[in-house]
């Protein structure tokens, strides 16, 4: 099959179709940016600069038929998905202005007869693989500083997002971007599987489920070239004895359930001190209930339809064999009306949780998220890091000094105190256990995209 479709979760109605690229047009692609890398290496941080820039005007200029395309191919509520563009000048702008600093030559110092420094070069074509439920913010993670870098990048979307790699490309193009600098394809998994294998590629950034991490890693093993994975997570908060609730109520509702719950990042269980149980558990229950599921193009929803029907099935069984392990569903989906079918998900909150159940261990992607009481720090730090994956935990508390002793404990990349769900882009962005590995954005972003070479000149020579 040389075409595909994409199904809005909307109304199950095919949204796009476009085609797979040809293997002659793959080998095209590939050429052209190794041809391009070796200019676009040689230009100058300012004209770099200048080009990136104008790639954040393009896409705050089409800010509003950029959301309507989110909401048709993902399902998210409109509102939310124009907050997505906002998201990506701000990581795009950040590492713009961090360049200067993060590729600048490192100086040693001084010594008698001899000049010392390391430089920071492009590696050369960066292959970025990018997934559905952040389409744009998760490839503007490698691709402006991946070509701020001096490398050339190809972007191979989701085909549950295709026209946003189409957006990109019209970014570049209208900032007058050198051919082959920035290119994009449509491939298959087998194709895709094929052009990490082929020599002309030199870094592979993958950002989707832990299945395709393993792929990606099987198809780039013969091949010494750098790979970044950053995959699923299963991200635990933990609400202490002295945490403002008013604070943490609504921060973690928002963290479990917006974008219906599929972000890499979410809130998929929560620990709370048993003396604040009640309390918590009745305030986010009551919040929940407030929350709106429907048509995402409708003004006033907050939840949107996941992904597929497929996802939405895993979802409610997780939901129904937690059920049957003796846990207890807190909302009543029927509240939600109509559209509790087909991709769309009620919210569900759920008490009388364990770690045997998949719900507490497996990644959910949806909303749904299960609350258990626990006696102390010790118990709450217990269940935090019994999880295969290693990406967010957050931590609810009035005391810095607590948060901090219990977060260099936590297995996990990012430590939060008092919100969660965001990615500040002057922090590296990883993973540990099957959450992933290497970096992105921060200063740490850029030496993934680049290679150290070393400069050791003897200026003094006698005979």
């Amino acid at each position: 099959m040389n075409t595909f479709s994409t199904v809005s979760p909307i109304d199950q109605s095919v949204y796009c179709e476009h085609e797979y690229a040809s293997e002659k047009h793959i080998s095209d692609v590939i050429t052209q940016a190794k041809v391009a890398q070796t200019h676009w290496q040689q230009s100058t941080l300012a004209t770099r600069t200048e080009l990136c820039q104008q790639v954040v005007a393009y896409f705050q200029s089409h800010r509003h038929d950029i959301a309507n395309e989110i909401s048709w191919q993902m399902g998210r509520p409109i509102k939310q998905a124009a907050n997505e563009i906002d998201g990506l000048t701000e990581r795009a702008e950040h590492m713009i202005a961090l360049a200067p600093k993060a590729l600048s030559r490192i100086h040693l110092p001084e010594k008698t007869g001899f000049n010392r420094y390391i430089n920071r070069e492009p590696l050369g074509t960066v292959l970025v693989l990018a997934p559905w439920n952040y389409p744009y913010l998760t490839a503007v993670n490698s691709i402006i500083p991946a070509i701020m870098a001096g490398n050339t990048v190809i972007l191979k979307h989701s085909s549950q997002t295709p026209l946003c790699a189409t957006r990109f490309n019209n970014a570049f193009n209208s900032a007058d971007c050198p051919n082959g600098v920035f290119n994009y394809l449509h491939t298959d998994h087998a194709h895709t599987q094929q052009l990490i294998q082929q020599p002309d590629i030199d870094f592979v950034a993958f950002t989707g489920s832990v299945e395709g991490g393993i792929r990606v890693q099987q198809a780039a093993s013969e091949r010494f070239i750098p790979v970044a994975l950053e995959l699923g997570g299963k991200d635990p908060a933990y609400v202490r004895h002295d945490a403002n609730l008013k604070h943490a109520i609504p921060q973690l509702v928002d963290g479990a359930f917006y974008n219906s719950g599929q972000s890499c990042c979410g809130i998929e269980r929560i620990y709370v001190h048993h003396n604040l149980f009640n309390d918590f558990v009745d305030g986010f229950v009551d919040l929940v209930k407030q929350y709106r599921l429907g048509n995402p193009l409708q003004d006033g929803m907050t939840l949107g339809p996941v992904v597929t029907t497929q996802a939405a099935n895993t979802i409610h069984q997780q939901i129904k064999d937690a059920i049957s392990q003796g846990a207890t569903a807190l909302i009543n989906g029927n509240d939600m009306g109509e559209y509790s079918k087909g991709a769309y998900v009620s919210p569900q909150v759920l008490i009388n949780v364990n770690h045997d159940m998949r719900l507490m261990r497996d990644e959910t992607f949806g909303p749904a998220v299960g609350i258990m009481a626990v006696q102390n720090d010790e118990e709450a730090l217990h269940l935090m890091n019994d999880s295969e994956f290693g990406l967010t935990a957050s931590i609810w508390t009035q005391s810095e000094p607590e948060a901090v002793a219990l977060g260099q404990r936590i297995h996990t990349g990012t430590v939060f105190m008092n919100r969660c769900d965001y990615l500040d882009p002057g922090l590296a962005w990883t993973g540990v256990k099957n959450s992933g590995r290497g970096y992105s954005l921060s200063e740490l972003g850029y030496h993934q995209l680049t290679r150290a070479k070393s400069f050791h000149l003897k200026t003094t020579v006698t005979a």
